[in-house]
């Protein structure tokens, strides 16, 4: 076997239809688009969303609702999830790099909120972005301090 002879297997390959190359070809006149009509037209593209003059679906639905440009989302954690963080990792400073190395946050400049559900026993410093109030009061009764940053 040489590199020249080599050959596809039988059946493997079609050879392309030869649209527009004359009546004799048996595909010549209208180029198997048909007779008339916009698709039969040169400089037709289709585009997903037309349904022929019919009214669109986008604007058969009816629109609702509103998405607040201004909105400022936060990644909520809750007391009893950052007290088991801290009774695992005794006298750290919890903060926005200390949350991301762990896994609660993606990123650093993610913003975080701190709720107030469950018990919260364990002194620590705690420097993130916002503190509901029974938050707060529940980190600086155990002895720690909850600074906004």
């Amino acid at each position: 076997m040489k590199l020249h002879s080599i050959k596809p297997a039988e059946g493997a390959t079609k050879t392309g239809k030869r649209i527009g190359r004359g009546q004799g070809s048996g595909r010549g006149g209208t180029s198997t688009k048909g007779h008339k009509g916009q698709k039969s037209r040169s400089g037709y593209s289709y585009r997903p969303w037309f349904e022929g003059g019919q009214m669109p679906l986008q604007r058969r639905i009816p629109k609702f609702g509103f998405k607040n440009p201004h909105r400022v989302a936060y990644k909520v954690i809750n007391l009893d999830d950052l007290a088991e963080l801290i009774k695992a990792n005794p006298g750290e400073t919890i903060d926005h790099q200390f949350l991301a190395d762990h896994g609660f946050i993606d990123a650093p400049t993610t913003l975080v909120k701190v709720l107030g559900r469950g018990e919260f026993t364990v002194q620590a410093d705690v420097k993130l972005n916002k503190f509901s109030k029974t938050a707060k009061a529940a980190i600086e009764a155990a002895g720690g301090t909850a600074t906004e940053v």
